[in-house]
């Protein structure tokens, strides 16, 4: 029996070893520690991830109370749900994983802008997946989810870019957003649903 322990606990020290050699090689071929052209672009994309995480829903929701369209009301209600979940989530998983940034484990990985917290997952990745997928379940039109997606994926890309996230932090913080708000646009639809019953019912 402690044998078979020790085999697991080393097939699972090895896995993880694996993985973070992957992790680090991935991201030594993405960053550069030198100054690029597209160091404040990416900057800019990156930091974009607050002001379009918050304006997105709040302008969905003013042309709602506007239009008195209650389907913009309740999408703007959804991404507003939705990255309050993820926010949970991510934070949860962030302190306890508490893995270090790359630039503090490896000397040739430089951040080009300061972060502290933990590394895993990405929570602006998180953030604009949760944003992306949220705003792509309720308007599933191409022109919606084709520069949603787009938007968040440039963010993870600007995360490894600046060298503050290995990818495994920026897949997790996909899975972690899209995550989020496939829950919680499931859980809308199931509200909606019990609510209509209840409702015939009377």
């Amino acid at each position: 029996m402690k044998n078979r322990f020790l085999i697991v606990f080393l097939l699972l020290l090895s896995t993880a070893s694996f993985a973070q050699n992957i992790d680090i090689q991935l991201l030594r071929f993405i960053h550069s520690p030198n100054i690029q052209r597209s160091d404040n672009f990416m900057k800019f994309i990156s930091n974009s991830d607050y002001g379009v995480v918050m304006g997105i829903p709040v302008s969905i929701g003013i042309a709602g109370l506007i239009r008195h369209d209650n389907k913009l009301i309740n999408a703007a209600c959804q991404i507003v749900v939705a990255n309050a979940i993820n926010m949970g989530a991510t934070s949860a998983l962030k302190y306890s994983v508490n893995r270090d940034r790359p630039f503090f484990t490896y000397p040739d990985i430089v951040n080009k802008v300061d972060e502290n917290s933990p590394s895993f997952p990405s929570g602006h990745t998180s953030g604009a997946f949760a944003t992306a997928t949220s705003l792509s379940l309720n308007f599933p039109q191409w022109y919606f989810v084709v520069p949603s997606y787009l938007w968040a994926g440039t963010v993870g890309y600007s995360r490894l870019h600046v060298g503050v996230h290995y990818p495994g932090d920026v897949l997790g913080g996909i899975i972690t957003g899209a995550g989020s708000a496939f829950l919680t646009f499931r859980l809308n639809k199931w509200i909606n649903k019990s609510h209509a019953k209840k409702h015939e019912q009377r």
